[in-house]
C-alpha cells in the first residue's frame, strides 16, 4: 500500500478481501498450548471438508467479523441443508430410473422444457423462476465481492425446493399423473439441480462434483457447454430473463405463508393436520393477494386438510394489529435518543396506526 501510494498514488488492488478471526467457541483465541479448538481432521473427517466450507462462509468471518467456531454448527449444516439438497438429488435419480424402466428409454436432459407458458404447472414456472432470480442475484452479488450476501439466498432456495416443490411434485415424478407429466417435472427438477450445483461449486466444491457427475448420464455427449470431465470447467449459469415471472413468485410466496400461518394456528389451538376443517379463511385487504389465493387454492386445502377455502377482504373484522419494538436493532441506531418514553409509544400504536403504517411504509412516533 505505502509502495504504490507512493509511486503511484493509487492503492495496489481493486478490490480487497479482508476475514474475521475464527475464535475458539469460547470466544478467547485458539492456542495449540489450549487445545481449545475441534480437532480439523476430525471435523473434516466427520462431516466434511464442504461442511466446514459451507460453515464458515455462511458465518461473520465473511463479513471482517469475528466467529466462535463451534463443532456443532458444522453438524447442523450437514442435517439442515446436506442432507436435504442430496436427498432431493437422489429422488431425482430414483424416479429417472422409474421412468426408463416405464418408458423403455433413456432420460436426457431437455432444457426445451424449461418454458413451461402460462399454462404450464403453477410450480414449475415458480421454480423456474425462482432459480432464474438466484443466478441473477448470485452473479451480481459475486461481481461486486460479497459473498456474505451469496450464501443465504443459495441455502433459503435448497429449503423452497426440498421443501416445498419436491414435496409438492412427488405424484408427478413417479408418474401418477402420466408420463408426459413426469418427463416434464423431472426435467425441471434435473435443470434447478444442475444450476443450483454450479452455484454452489465455489463453497462446496465435493459435493457439487458429485452430483454432477451423476447427472452427467442424462447430458446429451453433444452438448459440450454444460457436459465435460468436472463441473469445474464450466462457467456460472447466465440468467435468463425470460423465464423471470415476479407475479408466480409472490402468488407462491403468498400461498407458502397462508399454509405456514394455517399450521401454526392448528398448532396453538392444539388441532392435527389430520383432522380436517370445514373451512378455512384467509383475511387481506389487498384484492391482488384474495386473487392469489384463489389460484392456488387447491394446494392450500390439500396441505391445511380443509373442505373450504374462503377470502376476506375486511381486516378490521378480523385483525388487531400490535407492535413488539426490536429494542436492539432500535438502540443500536438511536442511542441515547431510544428512551423510555418511546419505547412505550411504540408499544402503544393503535391498530388504525399501524395499518396505515403497513399501506404507506412510514410512521412518526415520539414528536412533540
Amino acid at each position: 500500500m505505502v509502495i504504490s501510494t507512493a509511486v503511484k498514488g493509487q492503492a495496489p488492488f481493486k478490490n480487497l478481501i479482508v476475514n474475521g478471526i475464527v475464535l475458539a467457541e469460547d470466544g478467547t483465541k485458539m492456542s495449540k498450548s489450549k487445545k481449545n479448538y475441534p480437532d480439523p481432521l476430525f471435523v473434516a473427517q466427520h462431516y466434511g471438508a464442504d461442511a466446514c466450507r459451507l460453515y464458515l462462509c455462511n458465518s461473520p468471518v465473511v463479513r471482517a467479523e469475528s466467529l466462535q467456531f463451534k463443532e456443532q454448527g458444522v453438524k447442523a449444516v450437514v442435517r439442515e441443508i446436506f442432507l436435504p439438497w442430496f436427498n432431493a438429488y437422489r429422488f431425482l435419480i430414483q424416479n429417472i430410473s422409474r421412468y426408463e424402466q416405464q418408458t423403455g428409454e433413456k432420460f436426457l436432459f431437455d432444457t426445451t422444457m424449461r418454458r413451461t407458458g402460462e399454462a404450464g404447472n403453477l410450480m414449475d414456472r415458480w421454480i423456474i423462476s425462482a432459480n432464474q432470480s438466484l443466478i441473477k442475484l448470485v452473479r451480481l452479488e459475486m461481481d461486486r465481492y460479497r459473498l456474505y450476501s451469496v450464501v443465504r439466498p443459495l441455502l433459503a432456495f435448497l429449503e423452497q425446493l426440498t421443501n416445498w416443490y419436491v414435496r409438492l411434485n412427488r405424484p408427478r415424478m413417479k408418474g401418477e399423473e402420466g408420463v408426459e407429466e413426469q418427463k416434464r417435472s423431472l426435467n425441471i427438477l434435473f435443470d434447478v439441480l444442475l444450476n443450483t450445483s454450479l452455484l454452489m461449486a465455489s463453497i462446496t466444491p465435493f459435493m457439487a462434483e458429485h452430483i454432477y457427475q451423476n447427472l452427467r448420464n442424462g447430458l446429451s455427449a453433444e452438448d459440450k457447454d454444460l457436459n465435460q470431465d468436472s463441473i469445474h470447467f464450466l462457467q456460472l449459469p447466465m440468467p435468463d430473463e425470460s423465464l423471470l415471472d415476479a407475479a408466480v413468485e409472490q402468488r407462491v410466496a403468498r400461498m407458502q405463508s397462508a399454509i405456514e400461518n394455517g399450521r401454526l394456528i392448528r398448532d396453538r389451538r392444539n388441532i392435527s393436520l389430520k383432522t380436517p376443517l370445514s373451512a378455512v379463511v384467509l383475511v387481506d385487504s389487498d384484492p391482488a393477494a384474495l386473487r392469489d389465493f384463489q389460484e392456488v387454492s387447491s394446494y392450500i386445502m390439500e396441505e391445511l386438510n380443509c373442505l373450504e377455502l374462503k377470502t376476506e377482504s375486511a381486516e378490521d373484522e378480523y385483525l388487531d394489529y400490535k407492535c413488539e419494538p426490536d429494542n436492539r436493532a432500535i438502540g443500536s441506531v438511536l442511542k441515547k435518543a431510544y428512551d423510555k418514553k418511546l419505547k412505550t409509544a411504540i408499544s402503544k400504536l393503535s391498530s388504525a396506526e399501524l395499518r396505515e403504517y403497513l399501506k404507506n411504509g412510514t410512521l412518526m412516533v415520539g414528536t412533540t
